[in-house]
């Protein structure tokens, strides 16, 4: 299996391998208090139940766990309200919640051990204002999400920012009906993912600084397979953070310089971005053929190649120019010279053959781009780069827009 998208792997920045300096201290008296008074209301909460943060760093050393229906944590703003689990000994997560018609906002969670906000199997999610971040910047001690609703159902993640995860900033996982918006992730390995979901809008978000800034995934070996995504009104800027992935991860696979990332997804439009300066590529398009994810690409129902793709109406600029990993430093030169650089878009070939039609898909199925003077490079994926081409013409195309995705009314 070839290692395309290995680049990074074993690259940790600065930061790794340090841990809180406070870490042994543990909690004064006055955070005891704090903890175990938020505790009691946690554990008793009833439906309507609204849970006030105060305003303050407040020290917790154990996992805060809901299991109520109806309830809001409330905090008075996320610079404000801050919950700092860098003493944590109990429980990886920092807020770990099983609970519909759940409100969290306007505070922030800092340096769990695992998770920052995990949401298990909810109905009617929102997440409002919350920054979950670790202060020691990119390393593979920090939690593998941030903001990590998966299972759920009606998921709001709005005005929130996720940093330094060590896998996704916002990641929303095997779920539907989901709006991502005017979010920022930064010093992520993955900015902002959404993967084998049903029907997600991203759009007026910034992802900056992360290895990869936007990802749409389509794993295999999982009960639900995604479809319908629409990317828009993002700005994807200069996300070149080298990969600090755990190894044998999805993300550890991204190459550091990709600005919005489709891996085996059906039906994903990407339009009315401004999408610049990542070094690998502003866009990549691929099949979970060329990942080394240790997974079976046979799964049932699972459809590895990405179809239905329509990237149009985006501003592109720079990027392409520093690809990471040197087989693609080697095809960037020999096809573009040394000072030249990858068109906006690369795809990478792999195609499915028992869905073709007179050698093409569908209309329908068709991968289609249709930016005015964007090129889109086929790497020819299953002969190992033997035949890489620039595309022109021959995929510009148009495909029906997708439908917008409609939430149930929040207050």
């Amino acid at each position: 299996m070839r290692r395309w998208l290995m680049a990074g792997i074993g690259m940790l920045v600065a930061g790794c391998g340090q841990s809180g300096n406070n870490a042994q201290q543990g909690l004064s008296e006055a955070d005891k208090a704090f903890q175990e008074h938020l505790q009691e209301q946690f554990l008793d909460a009833k439906p309507g139940d609204v849970i006030e943060i105060p305003a303050g760093v407040h020290a917790l050393d154990r996992v805060l766990t809901l299991r109520a229906n109806g309830v809001t944590v409330r905090g008075a703003g996320s610079d404000k309200s801050i919950l700092s689990f860098k003493h944590e000994i109990s429980g990886p997560e920092g807020m770990l919640v099983y609970a519909n018609d759940f409100t969290v906002e306007h505070l922030a969670i800092e340096d769990t051990k695992g998770d920052g906000l995990k949401i298990n199997d909810g109905t009617n999610i929102t997440i409002r204002d919350v920054r979950v971040e670790w202060t020691r910047g990119p390393s593979l001690e920090n939690g593998a999400y941030a903001i990590y609703p998966v299972k759920c159902k009606n998921v709001l993640v709005e005005d929130s920012t996720a940093i330094g995860s060590r896998d996704a900033g916002i990641y929303v996982g095997q779920s539907q009906d989901i709006i991502v918006r005017r979010n920022r992730a930064e010093k992520n390995v993955a900015g902002i993912e959404i993967e084998n979901s049903v029907r997600a809008d991203v759009y007026e978000n910034t992802a900056t600084g992360n290895t990869g800034g936007i990802l749409i995934f389509n794993m295999p070996d999982l009960t639900m397979h995604g479809a319908q995504t629409r990317v828009y009104k993002n700005r994807v800027i200069a996300n070149n953070l080298a990969n600090f992935a755990a190894k044998g991860t999805a993300v550890a696979n991204t190459p550091a310089g990709t600005g919005v990332l489709i891996m085996s997804n059906p039906q994903v439009e990407i339009f009315d971005n401004d999408i610049a300066d990542n070094h690998t590529a502003n866009v990549i398009v691929a099949s979970v053929f060329m990942t080394d994810f240790a997974a079976s690409k046979e799964a049932t129902g699972y459809d590895p190649y990405p179809k239905s793709i329509y990237i149009h109406d985006n501003r592109f600029s720079g990027g392409g120019d520093a690809p990471d990993g040197l087989e693609w430093k080697a095809l960037k030169a020999s096809m573009f010279g040394i000072t030249g650089h990858f068109p906006d878009v690369i795809w990478d070939g792999y195609v499915d053959t028992k869905a073709l039609v007179d050698g093409q898909y569908p209309a329908a199925q068709r991968i289609c781009v249709k930016d005015p003077g964007v090129e889109v490079l086929n790497v020819d994926g299953p002969h190992k780069f033997a035949d890489p081409k620039v595309l022109k013409d021959e995929i510009h195309c148009e495909l029906p827009a997708l439908p917008a995705v409609e939430l149930p009314a929040r207050t």
